[in-house]
């Protein structure tokens, strides 16, 4: 028990010290995702964790979807990626350019399908690192508020890209308002699954809007 109490706390800390590593231009900062969901299993597979509570139980997302009120809360990240967007074509048109250099690595705007797949894979490995491991794992140190508010600065920090510094720090700004959301859907589900598709959602919304407008 002690063991992989010391093998999560380096985990975590190797995902920090590598979504810091995009501030230095080092663009290593997505090996935070691959790190966590590999800490993730390993975690479980430690504690012989069935994924019934595990914070990925694929079967809980009917039950969590009877829960109106979580609804409410997975919407919110599409509505604030529209109010990025609409704010940015209005003051920050730059913006839009911005988001696009930063994800054009990780997606292919080429074909929708391929688009979608992508995007539902990130979204899912974001969803277990961040939250079904780091969250959950800093959780058990720190109360929630405080839990959210350093996973998600860790998070927006991790999606860091160069440029204006005033279209930066806007684009951060929204990455860590949604990670706070997709944290907080996951404190009330226990179910990274149900982060994934607000994530989802969230970013194929904005994708379409910035791309297929």
């Amino acid at each position: 028990m002690q063991n992989i109490k010391k093998i999560s706390l380096i985990a975590i800390i190797l995902m920090a010290i590598l979504s810091f590593s995009n501030l230095l231009g080092l663009k290593i900062a997505g090996l935070a995702v691959v790190v966590g969901v590999v800490f993730f299993f390993v975690h479980k597979v430690s504690e012989k964790q069935p994924f019934e509570g595990s914070g990925l139980d694929i079967g809980a997302i009917r039950i969590n979807f009877k829960d109106k009120s979580i609804w409410f809360w997975m919407a919110l990240p599409i509505i604030m990626d529209a109010v990025a967007i609409g704010i940015s074509k209005l003051l920050l048109p730059e913006y839009i350019d911005h988001v696009l250099a930063r994800t054009e690595a990780f997606v292919s705007f080429n074909k929708v399908l391929i688009l979608i797949i992508q995007l539902a894979f990130l979204a899912l490995g974001e969803e277990i690192a961040w939250r079904a491991f780091f969250q959950k794992q800093l959780n058990k140190a720190l109360p929630i508020i405080p839990t959210l508010l350093v996973s998600s600065l860790l998070f927006a920090i991790g999606h860091f890209n160069q440029g204006d510094a005033v279209i930066v720090l806007y684009d951060v700004f929204f990455v860590f308002i949604n990670s706070v959301l997709y944290g907080i859907i996951f404190y009330k589900t226990n179910n990274a699954w149900m982060s994934a598709i607000s994530h989802f959602a969230a970013n194929l919304f904005s994708i379409i809007i910035l791309v297929f407008q």
